[in-house]
């Protein structure tokens, strides 16, 4: 085969470094996008935190820019906010517009930060840690576990009595279940004890009564059943209704469970009133009690975006906290000289370039995150009237169209971004849903079914709850035409279980 060489034309997608950029911040969640200013802070002299944004952001949270969408018609309109931040942005760009006339405006495409600014400081890549974060690094979360040997230590048992404490401990799962039997618990002391100590099974039975007295109450025990019983007997003894409770949960815990309410209380001779107050006091109990003592690591929503009505008008505004305000440090520009080459005179000169860039990307963000905000409040202005059974159905293609971005773009700004509504903080991917035909033409969102279908739960006679034959035929008399494998669907997505079990006296 002869080898050749030819020329040939052709189009191939590229990104440049300033396109990736925007990328990366637009994709960024808002704890990301805090730790990645906070980085860019440190590595680029050239950038600083404005003075005054510490100021506005505590006087006024929500100043960074507004959109207004008026009541009475569909067009939206920019506020002085919006304006004044892309005017800001542009002042802020321009400190170093006179020291930057040989810099590219725009790098080749392929190319990398480091291959363009090779002597600028790398970003620094470790994990932000600030003052504030003392709580999360130096506390320790306590395990049931933990919390069960610093009891045993403080009661006093023989050497042999705790450590058949500490095996029934470590068969302890962390709902407070046993994993084990007491049989395996103790044929697995007698295996692993070197001592001459005979090890009863009555003794391992009466260790454990003594650790089902730890708290939480209902821990280290065998069965829902027993970890329920033990709770009762916790209990004062003149707790109302509390030797009821505890005969049927010893005698009538099966029938109990499938919902055969009738023959309780035809054994028991209890009244329909009496039995409610029995059953009240029984679901008070913990059927997990271990989970109490698990430390939830509670995580906090700053959201991106607010939303609320003032004079007859819904108002879009960006959260100025998530994104302080950013300039360029004219002290260090100023020290810029054009025709000089030395390494610090070009330190500086491609530090002032990343800054501009980084600004003009952040301001990308900003304009992109206000446009599909105010389509997504345009598109559902009805779920901010009257909840979610008026949601629309919505899909990324629409808003793409609307704001005349690709959906791949709209699907960056939606996720982990949050919108704070008069109905609470949803992320932006909650306006989303698919649509069903109705019997009149049109289209009803899944979100607005789901919001009927657990009205209708809750509206039910809790004697004959509705079947999801029964939902489906009630949705089609609001027409509607739902599949009956579809109102399952949507019923285990919310959570709501089966008529059978959905069965109560009343």
């Amino acid at each position: 085969m002869k080898q050749s060489l030819q020329l040939k034309l052709g189009q191939q997608l590229t990104m440049t470094p300033q396109l990736q950029q925007a990328i990366k911040l637009l994709q960024l969640s808002t704890l990301d996008l805090q730790q990645e200013i906070q980085q860019v802070l440190e590595s680029n002299p050239l950038l600083e935190m404005s003075e005054d944004s510490v100021e506005q952001a505590t006087d006024n949270p929500v100043t960074s820019a507004d959109q207004v969408i008026d009541e009475n018609t569909s067009s939206v309109s920019k506020d002085g906010p919006l304006e004044s931040l892309e005017g800001e942005a542009n002042e802020l760009v321009s400190d170093g517009e006179e020291w930057s006339h040989n810099l590219p405006e725009e790098l080749p495409v392929d190319t990398r930060w480091e291959d363009a600014l090779p002597s600028a400081s790398a970003p620094n890549t470790a994990p932000m840690a600030t003052d504030t974060d003392f709580e999360s690094r130096n506390s320790v979360a306590e395990s049931l576990k933990d919390s069960l040997l610093w009891q045993l230590n403080l009661t006093r048992l023989s050497d042999v009595d705790k450590a058949i404490a500490v095996a029934i401990i470590d068969a302890t799962d962390n709902n407070g279940r046993l994993n084990l039997s007491v049989e395996e618990i103790h044929e697995y002391l007698i295996l692993g004890d070197d001592s001459d100590a005979d090890i009863d099974l009555d003794e391992v039975v009466a260790v454990l009564h003594c650790l089902q007295q730890f708290e939480p109450a209902g821990v280290c025990t065998r069965d829902l059943q027993e970890c329920l019983l033990v709770q009762l007997q916790q209990l004062p003894p003149e707790t109302p209704w509390l030797d009821q409770a505890k005969q049927i949960l010893s005698r009538h815990i099966s029938q109990l469970g499938n919902g055969d309410y009738q023959q309780i209380l035809r054994r028991t001779k209890l009244t329909e009133d009496d039995f409610r107050e029995v059953m009240a006091l029984i679901q008070s109990l913990d059927p997990n009690p271990g989970q109490s003592v698990q430390e939830v690591d509670t995580q906090y929503i700053a959201p991106d975006v607010y939303v609320y009505k003032k004079d007859n008008r819904w108002v879009i505004e960006l959260n100025a906290e998530i994104a302080p305000k950013l300039r360029i440090n004219t002290d260090y520009a100023n020290l810029i000289k054009r025709a000089d080459s030395s390494p610090d005179n070009t330190f500086l000169r491609e530090n002032l370039q990343e800054a501009r860039w980084f600004l003009k990307s952040l301001q990308s963000r900003n304009e992109t995150l206000m446009k599909v905000a105010t389509k997504i409040v345009e598109h559902q202005r009805g779920f901010l009237e009257y909840g979610e059974e008026a949601m629309k159905p919505l899909i990324l293609h629409d808003i793409a169209d609307a704001v005349e971005m690709h959906e791949s773009t709209i699907s960056r700004v939606t996720t982990q971004k949050y919108m704070h509504t008069p109905r609470g903080i949803f992320e932006l991917k909650y306006f989303f849903s698919s649509h069903v035909t109705t019997a009149a033409g049109g289209e009803c969102s899944s979100t607005a079914i789901k919001a009927l279908i657990k009205k209708l739960v809750l509206a039910e006679n809790p004697r004959k709850p509705l079947s999801d034959n029964k939902i489906t035929k009630l949705l089609e008399e609001q027409g509607i035409n739902v599949a009956r494998r579809t109102i399952a669907k949507y019923r285990d997505i919310l959570f709501i279980p089966p008529s059978n079990e959905r069965k109560r006296l009343v």
